[in-house]
């Protein structure tokens, strides 16, 4: 399997991705699965712009990944798949049949009803239930930001209480 991370991060492809994860993981692909920006030209154009040349990038609905997972899974691209939020994540792990079986959480920033847990995780109670709920389908999830640091457990992201 080439895809060496399943990440959720709220700013979706930036430089933490693209430099952060992609030059230390050598990563030649990065799959995008956000419903809306799958359906806008405008959004996935802005996206292209923030990814090198030497990197692809594809840009799938929630269902247009679950039917292509093989594929992906397959490819010997080494990959990221990249949601925005963990409710795509949740969709995306459980329509897997257990063919995803790790999760990074890489950054959920502060917003109107999320409460810090890590200076880069900010969780509502609806996207905790949400982690818990990938985590019971047998998946390792885990909060880290950048390859250099060290991966934090969901249950030490669930019990911190401040950035």
């Amino acid at each position: 399997m080439a895809v060496e991370l399943f990440r959720i991060d709220d700013r979706l492809i930036h430089g933490q991705v693209v430099v952060g994860w992609g030059q230390p993981l050598d990563i030649q692909r990065i799959v995008m699965v956000d419903d809306a920006v799958a359906a806008s030209e405008w959004e996935r154009e802005l996206y292209r712009m923030g990814v090198p040349e030497e990197m692809s990038v594809e840009f799938l609905t929630v269902d247009a990944a679950l039917a292509a997972l093989d594929a992906i899974l397959a490819d010997a691209r080494r990959t990221i798949v990249l949601t925005g939020d963990v409710e795509t994540m949740r969709r995306l792990v459980a329509g897997s049949a257990g063919r995803i079986t790790t999760v990074n959480i890489g950054g959920l920033h502060h917003r109107s009803g999320r409460a810090p847990c890590l200076r880069y995780v900010y969780l509502t109670p609806e996207e905790r239930e949400g982690l818990q709920a990938i985590e019971s389908l047998g998946v390792t999830v885990t909060a880290q930001d950048v390859p250099v640091c060290d991966p934090v457990p969901l249950s030490d992201v669930l019990a911190s209480t401040g950035a």
